[in-house]
């Protein structure tokens, strides 16, 4: 046993074309993911004032900022198809990004595309009523995601004129059906594609240094962002 052990120990990791570490069995980030939003929901409809207390809105972001990350795991409550289109695009997607770029790397993406939209919802905000709008939803992680899987496939080589349609199509519908928050989407797509492009084409041998240093400096970019707005609209 000791011998098999040390074999084990001693033989190459198998890696994706990224650098990620190939792994069997479920994606576990994912399903992590998925879990952890449909058990938000559950609370929405258990807890009466859970969906207000998650859900994210330019006047709460300076005195509440866990908001810019829990609105993204919480739904509108009466619409099952809210939660039902976003888990459907995370579980279709999201083993393939996870498998690509590693448990990590994927987290990183998801968490900043949250996080993206919701400093696109305060960034873009230039209306009374825009200013007191809550927004809920993981649509700003998912369009982070469509971008990445968009390089992520043109990088390894792969056909990948479905899924920039499917974005465009999202883009559209983002833009000319009331009640969607476009602007979350818009700093979901930025970011996921600015941290696509980092993963999907870090040299090899850097791919590890450059992927910690362009996440530290795209989470950075999106606080300084956000607490430049909050100045702007006299929040802080």
């Amino acid at each position: 046993m000791d011998c098999v052990r040390e074999q084990q120990r001693s033989a190459p990791q198998r890696r994706t074309a990224l650098g990620a570490k190939v792994r069997d069995g479920r994606p576990l980030v994912t399903t992590i993911l998925m879990s952890v939003t449909i058990a938000a929901f559950v609370l929405q409809k258990v807890v009466g004032s859970f969906t207000q207390e998650m859900w994210f809105a330019p006047i709460l972001a300076a005195h509440e900022p866990y908001r810019f990350l829990t609105s993204a795991f919480v739904h509108a409550p009466n619409n099952i198809l809210h939660l039902g289109f976003n888990m459907y695009a995370l579980w279709i997607i999201g083993p393939f990004l996870e498998a690509m770029l590693g448990r990590v790397r994927f987290l990183a993406l998801y968490i900043l595309s949250a996080l993206g939209g919701s400093a696109a919802v305060l960034l873009l905000t230039n209306s009374p009523q825009d200013f007191i709008t809550p927004v809920l939803g993981a649509s700003g992680a998912i369009f982070g995601m469509f971008a990445a899987v968009l390089i992520v496939m043109r990088r390894i080589g792969r056909e990948a004129t479905q899924i920039f349609v499917v974005i465009a199509l999202n883009v559209v519908i983002g833009v000319i059906v009331p009640g969607i928050s476009w602007q979350g989407h818009f700093g979901g797509l930025v970011v996921g594609a600015i941290l696509g492009g980092i993963f999907a084409w870090a040299p090899p041998a850097k791919w590890k240094s450059i992927s910690i240093l362009g996440t530290s400096v795209t989470l950075a970019l999106i606080a300084l962002i956000s607490i430049w707005k909050m100045g702007q609209l006299g929040l802080l």
